[in-house]
């Protein structure tokens, strides 16, 4: 949805204790807007003081406030009154979303991090989330979007935000493809490992021994491996299936990594050849080959693995 860059677009994220304000501007941040937490309502119109033709007003970015019932000088019928008026504001467009959440899973949620409810003081923090519901009902009538989070696990609602707030496509997430050797070290931080020991090992062949999978005659030997077309066929599929997937959902970086046992053969072939695809199906990976450097070691490959 294309914006108008003279308008400022300004979310105010409120809602019961525990029903997931946290994680909605957490998302919305990653969306690109700009958000602030346990902002003093009543101050909104100061926040919003800004010069006709500054720099924020031109590129129009949104902005996310978060407050609740904790925020210093809260009252739902100021706040509505405020918000109302400052709508009348042809700079600006305000929206309101409510979080809510039934009083049952509240109160589990409370028990399980055991924290005390603000308003519950020394009572059971039932107690409290009925008070607080009471003093925000005016708020949650006035909203203009009302979330419930009652089933919602944590990656629900940042689905449900980017539902709702993303402008365009998710960004397509950063996409590594790497190659490494078992003997030195799985990679920490791979999402995907791919252990490509069961092909034929071109470290046995006295001529490959000193190429590497970059090289056109290191290829040539691994696909005259039986079972190499349908383990490509399989885990490239398997890709084109996930990484849009993973898009989706708002991942910002993938690694896949491919393993073999010194990480300068089998490895280094099959994530070339996984690059090669995943480009001409309209990705742009980075291509990583950690240990293509280190020395070939009869010692390291052992066993002909």
């Amino acid at each position: 949805m294309v914006q108008d860059s003279r308008v400022q677009r300004i979310l105010l994220v409120t809602g019961l204790l525990g029903a997931g304000k946290t994680t909605a501007l957490r998302t919305l941040e990653d969306l690109g807007w700009e958000a602030i937490d346990n902002f003093p309502i009543r101050l909104l119109d100061r926040l919003l003081e800004t010069e006709p033709g500054s720099a924020r007003m031109e590129a129009g970015t949104p902005m996310a406030i978060g407050f609740d019932t904790r925020t210093r000088g809260f009252d739902p019928a100021r706040t509505i009154a405020l918000v109302k008026k400052l709508s009348q504001r042809k700079d600006l467009q305000i929206t309101t979303l409510f979080l809510d959440c039934a009083g049952a899973e509240l109160e589990r949620r409370y028990n399980e991090t055991r924290r005390r409810h603000p308003m519950s003081e020394d009572k059971p923090a039932t107690t409290g989330i009925m008070a607080e519901r009471e003093l925000l009902e005016p708020l949650r009538r006035w909203a203009d979007l009302v979330i419930t989070t009652t089933s919602f696990t944590s990656n629900d609602l940042q689905q449900a935000i980017r539902a709702q707030f993303a402008d365009e496509t998710p960004a397509m997430p950063t996409l590594t493809i790497s190659s490494f050797g078992f003997s030195r070290g799985t990679p920490p931080l791979a999402d995907l490992v791919f252990d490509m020991r069961f092909l034929a090992n071109p470290h046995w062949v006295d001529d490959l021994r000193p190429q590497t999978g970059k090289d056109a005659p290191v290829g040539d030997y691994i696909r005259q491996d039986p079972a190499f077309d349908e383990a490509f066929a399989r885990i490239r599929d398997l890709l084109l299936l996930l990484v849009p997937r993973y898009q989706a959902q708002g991942k910002a970086y993938v690694h896949v990594a491919f393993g073999c046992t010194g990480g300068r053969h089998r490895s280094v072939f099959m994530a070339e050849q996984i690059a090669s695809v995943l480009r001409d199906a309209g990705f742009s990976p980075t291509l990583l080959h950690r240990n293509l450097a280190s020395r070939a070691a009869d010692l390291i490959e052992g066993q002909k693995l």
